[in-house]
């Protein structure tokens, strides 16, 4: 893909620095999360969307090429697809060729369940597609723990489709947690040994990651071991600025270093909402919707939210600590999830000032907010929506159509399809 330079505004003064450009937002983000469905065939502990049903509103296809095509006109340098797992999506490959075509590059993160042979070669032959490979344990004990049995296998034979089509540089992307941070050598070997590179994630008490971030998130002692690991490997080493708050143990790691919500990046959900942050799915953060008047382009520079975000924001009591320019308070979705106020420490602030304040949340958690949906399971319906199962279109194969129809009930989206 082609390198992307910010340009300084109009008027800016010579020798402001990148990142202060980035706190006051951009024209266009330099990166969008798109969360093309819900529908996922896998069920994460950590799930930072919630995924297992699609939801009927999903954007439909001409919707989807409408947003890339506001995208392209953007200047948007790539878009960050996931879900879910986008590859249930019937469409899912003629969106992406669509997106290549109009110059908007293309980065998917995926399961592996549907990178067959074929799917690889096409991939490969496409030089502004990049794919990550979701794994969360360099041993399938550990992954399958976190993301259901056999999930292992289906992300290393998909590393083994792409190495066999001669794709380089796809991702191996791992959330950190509590019982993988010792296996960071493991990790590094595992993608060195597809031709990947390794990209590093940090938890986030998102979506069902709410519910299990008191039990898998980084024990203190780990986030130091995570520290000195990347201060050691990071110029082999992708993390998307995920580990900005670590950079308090005093020397800054690489990358902006700062939350990005709303500034340069932002969150498109599978029915078109735009959220400040992909880890901050809760109607505090939705800034509009790309269905409405003036669709994209106009909620990213006229919502109100988006424009609170990009004013100097005030740390509060992290302003004090002598680590505040380093790690800026941490990350946003980290702080609102656990109950903590934004403008105190992140949770796991290595400084140790979050752990009195989680600490004092009450045992039931009552009073701590809850991610806006749940697709996993059902659930009271909010104003105007559906409920239960909602089965997934899939394209079938020609060896496929003389099968038995599947029930309209079945809730796996993969349900009816042989396994590649």
């Amino acid at each position: 893909m082609t390198a992307m330079t910010a340009s300084p505004a109009p008027g800016t003064a010579p020798g402001t620095r990148l990142v202060d450009l980035f706190e006051r937002g951009l024209d266009a983000p330099i990166c969008l999360t798109w969360e093309l469905t819900y529908a996922c065939n896998l069920a994460c502990r950590h799930c930072l969307s919630s995924s297992g049903r699609r939801d009927p509103r999903e954007l439909s296809t001409a919707e989807a090429k409408a947003v890339i095509d506001e995208l392209e006109a953007m200047q948007v340098f790539y878009v960050n697809i996931g879900g879910g797992e986008p590859t249930v999506r019937s469409d899912f490959w003629e969106l992406l060729d669509y997106a290549t075509a109009h110059h908007v590059g293309v980065k998917f993160s995926t399961n592996g369940v549907r990178i067959t042979p074929e799917a690889a070669r096409r991939l490969a032959a496409n030089d502004y597609v990049d794919v990550q490979i979701s794994l969360d344990g360099a041993t399938a004990e550990v992954n399958d723990a976190v993301r259901g049995p056999g999930s292992y296998d289906t992300a290393v034979r998909a590393m083994k489709n792409l190495a066999d089509a001669g794709m380089k540089n796809f991702k191996l992307s791992v959330v950190c947690t509590r019982h993988n941070i010792a296996q960071m050598d493991e990790f590094k070997a595992l993608a060195d040994t597809y031709g990947a590179q390794l990209r590093l994630t940090r938890l986030r008490p998102s979506g069902r990651g709410a519910d299990v971030w008191d039990e898998l998130h980084p024990e203190p002692a780990q986030q130091r071991e995570l520290y000195d690991w990347l201060l050691a490997h990071g110029d082999q080493v992708l993390t998307g600025d995920s580990f900005f708050h670590l950079s308090a143990y005093g020397q800054s790691l690489p990358g902006l270093n700062l939350c990005g919500a709303g500034r340069v990046v932002c969150l498109i959900d599978p029915i078109g909402d735009v959220y400040a942050c992909p880890f901050a799915i809760h109607e505090e953060f939705l800034a509009g919707n790309v269905r409405e008047e003036g669709g994209f382009a106009r909620v990213w520079r006229g919502s109100e939210l988006f424009r609170d975000l990009r004013e100097p924001q005030n740390g509060g009591a992290c302003t004090s600590c002598a680590f505040y320019d380093s790690c800026k308070g941490g990350c946003m979705a980290a702080k609102f999830f656990t109950g903590l106020p934004l403008d105190g420490p992140d949770p796991e602030c290595v400084q140790g000032h979050g752990e009195a304040l989680l600490a004092a949340r009450p045992e039931d958690r009552a009073g701590i907010p809850k991610p806006s949906a749940d697709h996993s399971r059902r659930t009271a319906p909010a104003r105007g929506r559906r409920t239960g199962p909602v089965p997934v279109t899939l394209a079938r194969r020609r060896e496929d159509l003389d099968r038995p129809p599947v029930s309209a009930c079945a809730e796996d989206p993969l349900a009816g399809l042989r396994a590649p």
